[in-house]
């Protein structure tokens, strides 16, 4: 597990990547494959229509979260949830017309901590933290029964399909099972 002065760890939801895409009065959630998942999730695109500003695309995992604040994979995947599915958004590609991805990672977070200041429902800012914290955030992720944590360089632009990050999986969490069922 990564850890010093050049690492963001955040918390790992279980969930769906998805990303919600602003332009003007149109809003679309994509999940990771690139389908249009605007009509499943209401919630996550209600708060994205009431957000002040009116083009963005923000990156992140599409969650049901339990009373605990934890994910419950689950019960998103049932769909029976699909109308409390919010958010967790870790990063923010573009905003106002503006390409963020050769920003550092530390900057872009920046920036999507103040689109989501007022924190509209069905979208929240993953919280994380900075150095050395990797290992010690791990066993507490661990010890919560959270699914595990994401370290990324802090440094570093927005390179999909660069690993600039390093996810570390609690092994005692069902989507660590899951994993291992498809690989056995």
């Amino acid at each position: 597990m990564p850890d010093g002065p050049d690492w963001i760890h955040e918390i790992k939801y279980d969930g769906y990547r998805g990303r919600v895409i602003r332009e003007g009065k149109e809003v679309r959630l994509l999940s990771k494959a690139g389908l249009d998942w605007t009509w499943r999730y209401p919630q996550i695109v209600e708060a994205a229509r009431k957000m002040k500003q009116k083009q963005f695309i923000i990156d992140g995992e599409i969650v049901v979260l339990d009373l605990r604040g934890i994910s419950q994979f689950d019960w998103l995947h049932s769909g029976r949830y699909n109308e409390d599915a919010q958010l967790y958004a870790f990063d923010i590609v573009a905003l106002g017309g503006e390409d963020l991805r050769p920003l550092k990672l530390d900057e872009r977070k920046d920036k999507l901590a103040k689109v989501l200041e007022r924190r509209p429902e069905g979208i929240f800012v993953a919280s994380y933290e900075r150095g050395d914290w990797g290992p010690k955030l791990f066993r507490a992720a661990c010890d919560m029964g959270l699914e595990g944590i994401v370290s990324k360089r802090r440094d570093r632009g927005y390179r999909p399909r660069v690993c600039d990050w390093f996810k570390v999986k609690n092994r005692s969490h069902p989507a660590f099972r899951r994993v291992a069922d498809q690989l056995g």
